[in-house]
């Protein structure tokens, strides 16, 4: 069996909730990608692929950021009730979901946390790499990472950034797609590393994160990790120091306390190196369907030759496809 665990879908439900919250041109693109809302659709594009369920997860954005702190945590209840409901409707190739969390309002998120898990038997938990521009380490939002561990859960996690963001900062938006071919891995690299450097992985040791594209550029930042950067951040006196706090090297909680995903729209030698970096135990299939020209089946498709390709044993490939999601998620 391969267990595809990052991939998207909005509930048709959610699409009703949103009606005039969102500009329409964005609501026009999700409609365009049929795959994404009408689950039968869906389904007549996975009969191409035989051994194959994916773990569901709402596409962007999140509902933080459509809904403010006394109207996202209903938002987003509709959103994960959606997503169990369609897991009823086909267990055969969607059984389980990934659930979403108003991170903007804390107190609300921590209880989605438990009920989502009670209720609906969610496997884990979609953050993405900022909550309306605010990093993921400031102290709001750890009671939300140490519930999601404590409960046994595993956190996926997502880039977001806009058009809006300026590559430089002369600029009033980004150009040429550029917040989404580079910004996005960048956004997820940042968030890794504002992770690790606050120390929240010692803080909170059962906490584990996915890093959707294999890691994004921690792989080809290897070098710089240990001791480069620990050394450069150690006489610079920044007030931000972390040298000293750490319990492990660096590099350590990037290879070992982060898993990476497949999802690499067909990249074989980027996906060598997110393999080489993390490891067969630290890697899990994921495709991003259904974001290609093909309402999905292309990521399905390449993903799955890449691998095939990959300079890895066949014994790794399985611990990929089948074997790290049913340890890590409890399936």
């Amino acid at each position: 069996m391969k267990i595809d665990v990052f991939n998207h879908v909005f509930p048709i439900e959610f699409f009703e909730q949103v009606d005039g919250l969102m500009p329409d041109a964005a609501v026009k693109r999700w409609k365009s990608i049929k795959t994404i809302y009408d689950m039968d659709a869906r389904l007549r594009m996975l009969d191409e692929f035989d051994d194959y369920q994916q773990i569901i997860s709402m596409s962007q954005p999140p509902t933080d950021a459509i809904a403010g702190p006394n109207d996202s945590p209903a938002l987003t209840r509709v959103a994960n009730d959606g997503m169990a409901r369609i897991c009823r409707e086909h267990p055969d190739r969607m059984p389980w979901f990934i659930a979403s969390l108003p991170m903007n309002n804390t107190a609300a998120a921590v209880a989605e946390v438990d009920r989502v898990i009670d209720e609906h038997n969610a496997v884990g938990f979609q953050l993405f790499t900022n909550v309306n521009n605010k990093a993921l380490d400031q102290p709001e939002f750890r009671d939300i990472f140490a519930k999601i561990a404590e409960r046994g859960k595993i956190i996926w996690l997502h880039p977001t950034r806009p058009a809006t963001h300026p590559d430089y900062l002369t600029e009033d938006r980004s150009f040429y797609e550029i917040f989404w071919g580079f910004g996005w891995a960048y956004e997820t690299s940042v968030a890794m590393a504002r992770i690790v450097c606050s120390g929240m992985f010692d803080e909170i040791p059962d906490l584990k994160i996915i890093a959707h594209h294999w890691g994004a550029y921690a792989p080809h930042a290897e070098g710089r990790f240990t001791p480069a950067w620990e050394s450069r951040n150690a006489v610079m006196g920044d007030e931000q120091g972390f040298a000293g706090k750490l319990k492990k090297p660096l590099v350590d909680y990037f290879k070992k306390d982060f898993y990476g995903d497949t999802a690499m729209f067909g990249a074989q030698a980027a996906s060598q190196a997110g393999f080489d970096f993390f490891g067969a135990d630290h890697s899990v299939f994921a495709t991003d369907a259904p974001y290609d020209h093909e309402g999905g089946a292309y990521n399905i498709r390449s993903t799955l030759e890449v691998l095939k390709n990959l300079r890895c044993t066949d014994d790794d490939r399985q611990m990929i496809f089948e074997d790290n999601a049913r340890r890590l998620f409890g399936i």
